[in-house]
């Protein structure tokens, strides 16, 4: 038995779900190669990207994350001491100006108030009780807080996002609407078999990758020709067993 992302553990054999996603897993890798996310320079940019990709495109994101930069507010002390009106011109590329930059604040204020105004100090903590803290946190949803804890603070969680619900459901590994814990829990298991101190490293490739695939292939619309997993469908994978 080995320990998942919260803290339950999973026998060593998977479910056929599971196991196709690793399948799914091993295709993606073997089609794009190592991702390499998240693209920043340190923690707090990559805490700071997951705030502003939220509902907009990450080339929204690369505009105001520069405009950060040129500021000086792209790290703790920056951001604190940054008047909330000029965040919110900084930020605007990312659009919800308004609202991401009320939440970055939170956050700021929260990590000075909890822990000392530090993320290596906040990362310590263990993994539930920090998804805890920053799920109260406003602008802060299941997905955002995955984002933080895995890219930023380097904690074994899935990022489960609609690309990866797309693919679940299209592979008839997922209903069409599952909750964000049972897609987590399914890709988890995907990895029951890694030791531990691995899950980081698998969680980020696997979500990265999953990314990609839906960028390129599984949009609202699939896109089936090329896609790296199309032989694994259903219907491709009853024709070939056949």
């Amino acid at each position: 038995m080995v320990l998942t992302v919260s803290g339950r553990r999973s026998v060593s054999k998977q479910h056929p779900a599971s196991k196709r996603l690793r399948d799914i897993y091993e295709r993606l890798l073997g089609a794009y190669g190592p991702q390499r996310w998240w693209p920043s320079h340190s923690p707090f940019e990559t805490v700071v990207g997951a705030y502003l990709v939220q509902n907009t495109s990450w080339r929204g994101v690369v505009r105001s994350i520069a405009n950060l930069e040129e500021h000086g507010a792209l790290d703790i002390g920056g951001m604190r001491t940054v008047p909330v009106e000029e965040l919110r011109l900084m930020i605007r590329p990312s659009g919800y100006m308004m609202r991401k930059a009320s939440a970055l604040k939170a956050f700021v204020a929260f990590l000075d108030a909890e822990h000392g105004g530090s993320l290596a100090l906040l990362g310590k903590q263990p993994t539930a009780i920090v998804r805890q803290q920053l799920l109260a946190l406003p602008g802060v949803g299941p997905e955002t807080a995955d984002a933080i804890l895995l890219y930023a603070l380097g904690h074994p969680v899935m990022v489960v996002d609609e690309y990866l619900r797309r693919i679940a459901f299209r592979h008839h590994l997922a209903p069409e609407k599952p909750s964000y814990t049972s897609l987590q829990r399914l890709a988890e298991a995907a990895f029951a078999n890694e030791r531990p101190v691995s899950l980081p490293r698998h969680f980020n490739e696997f979500h990265a990758l999953i990314v990609e695939a839906g960028k390129n292939h599984c949009g609202p619309r699939p896109r089936c020709q090329g896609c790296p997993l199309a032989s694994l469908l259903p219907a491709n994978r009853t024709l070939q067993e056949g």
